[in-house]
C-alpha cells in the first residue's frame, strides 16, 4: 500500500458552528452517526442519499438532502458545492451481490467521482472511510493485532467489498499524495443504535437473541460503538495527518466472550459448541456454489462471510489514540445498547423478546 510522510493538520481545522459539510452514505449506520455528531457540534448538513436508500435514521436530523447516486459525476459535483469539509462513507458494504461489478462501481467509480468533486469545489478537507478489511493480517493468527502499516495480503482480500475498497484506498492515496487534503478512517465492527440492515456484526446480536446460533466459531474481533466511530471520524478531520491512516476501534474479543456478554445482558443462554473453521468454510463454499452461482440467490452462509469469520479480526488502534486523542467506551456498552435496539425495533421474535431479562 502507499505511504505517505506524516503531515500534522494543525488547530486551524475546525467544525465551526455554520459550517456546510456534505455526508455521502449518511443514512447508513456509521454515516448517521457522523452526522449526529456533526449536527451536535452545529455544522449545516448536506447529506447525499442514494435514491433506494432506507433513510430511517435522517428522521431526526435538520438536514439539508439531496436524493442522487454517487455513480453519477454531476450529481456528486453539485453536491460537494459550497462544501467545506466532506465525508465520504457511501459504500456497498454486504459479502454477495448478484453483479458484483456493483462493488466497484459504486466503491472505486463512487469515490472518484468524490475526489474529483473536492478537487473541482476547493473543499478545505475529505475524510474517507475505508476499512480495517484491507489490511494484511499476518500476526493475527498468533495474537497480535493489525495496525495501520499490517500491509494487505492479498490472500486475505477475499471477495468484492474488500478487493474494491482496497483499490478506492490506492484512488484517494494518489489524491493525497498529488496535493489533496485526505485523511482515512477505517472502522473496525460497530455496533449500537441505528443499524437498520443489520451490518454483519449486528447481525451476530439478532441472531443470539433470536437463538439462531446454537454454535459459534472460535475467532475473534474488534467491537466498538458506533458513536465513538463518529467521534473518531471528526478526530480525523481536524486532527489527522494528510494521507494518514487511522484505525478507529474498540475493545478485541473473542467470539465466546461478547456472546457470555450478550448472556449477561439479556438473560438468555449463550452457545457453548464451537464449530470448527473448516467445517465453516466448507458450508460457505457450497452455499455459495449451489445457491449463490446456480440459483442466483443470495448465500444464506456467503463464502466472504465464512471466511471472515472464521479469521482472527483483530486490530492496534493506537495511532489514533495518540495523533487524535481518540477514545472508546467498554465494548460490553456497546453490545447491550445494540440488544436493546434491536429488541425494541423489532428484530427479536416474540417468545424469545419475552425471555429476556435486562439488567437494572
Amino acid at each position: 500500500m502507499p505511504t505517505m510522510q506524516h503531515t500534522t493538520v494543525t488547530d486551524v481545522t475546525r467544525v465551526e458552528p455554520g459550517d456546510r459539510v456534505l455526508i455521502t452514505g449518511a443514512s447508513g449506520f456509521i454515516g448517521s452517526a457522523v452526522a449526529r455528531a456533526l449536527q451536535a457540534r452545529g455544522a449545516r448538513l448536506v447529506v447525499l442519499v442514494a435514491p433506494d436508500a432506507d433513510d430511517r435514521n435522517l428522521k431526526d436530523l435538520d438536514a439539508e438532502r439531496i436524493v442522487a447516486d454517487i455513480r453519477d459525476p454531476a450529481s456528486v459535483s453539485a453536491a460537494c458545492r459550497g462544501a467545506r469539509f466532506v465525508f465520504h462513507l457511501a459504500a456497498v458494504y454486504r459479502f454477495w451481490a448478484r453483479n458484483p461489478q456493483m462493488f466497484y462501481d459504486v466503491n472505486v467509480t463512487g469515490t472518484l467521482n468524490v475526489l474529483d468533486a473536492v478537487r473541482a469545489a476547493g473543499c478545505e478537507r475529505l475524510v474517507y472511510t475505508s476499512t480495517v478489511g484491507v489490511l494484511g493480517l499476518h500476526g493475527t493468527k498468533r495474537g497480535i493485532p493489525a495496525d495501520e502499516t499490517s500491509y494487505a495480503d492479498i490472500s486475505h482480500l477475499f471477495g468484492h467489498y474488500k478487493r474494491s475498497k482496497f483499490v478506492a484506498e490506492h484512488e484517494v492515496l494518489r489524491a493525497a499524495a498529488e496535493g489533496l487534503d485526505v485523511c482515512l478512517a477505517l472502522p473496525t465492527f460497530p455496533l449500537g443504535p441505528g443499524d437498520l440492515a443489520p451490518t454483519p456484526t449486528g447481525k451476530v446480536v439478532v441472531d443470539f437473541l433470536n437463538g439462531k446460533m446454537p454454535a459459534f466459531v472460535n475467532t475473534a474481533m474488534n467491537v466498538t460503538h458506533v458513536d465513538d466511530l463518529a467521534r473518531g471520524h471528526l478526530a480525523a478531520l481536524e486532527h489527522g495527518g494528510r494521507g494518514r491512516s487511522y484505525i478507529l476501534g474498540g475493545e478485541n474479543l473473542t467470539m465466546r466472550a461478547i456472546l457470555h456478554t450478550l448472556a449477561g445482558c439479556s438473560g438468555l443462554p449463550a452457545p457453548h459448541l464451537a464449530v470448527p473453521r473448516g467445517l465453516v468454510l466448507t458450508a460457505g463454499a457450497a452455499s455459495d456454489l449451489f445457491e449463490g452461482r446456480l440459483l442466483r440467490r443470495e448465500p444464506h452462509v456467503p463464502f466472504e462471510a465464512a471466511r471472515m469469520s472464521a479469521t482472527r479480526m483483530i486490530f492496534n488502534d493506537e495511532r489514533a489514540r495518540t495523533e487524535l486523542g481518540y477514545t472508546s467506551r467498554p465494548a460490553r456498552e456497546a453490545i447491550e445498547e445494540s440488544a436493546r435496539w434491536f429488541a425494541d425495533h423489532g428484530y427479536v421474535s416474540a417468545d424469545r423478546l419475552a425471555a429476556i431479562r435486562w439488567p437494572k
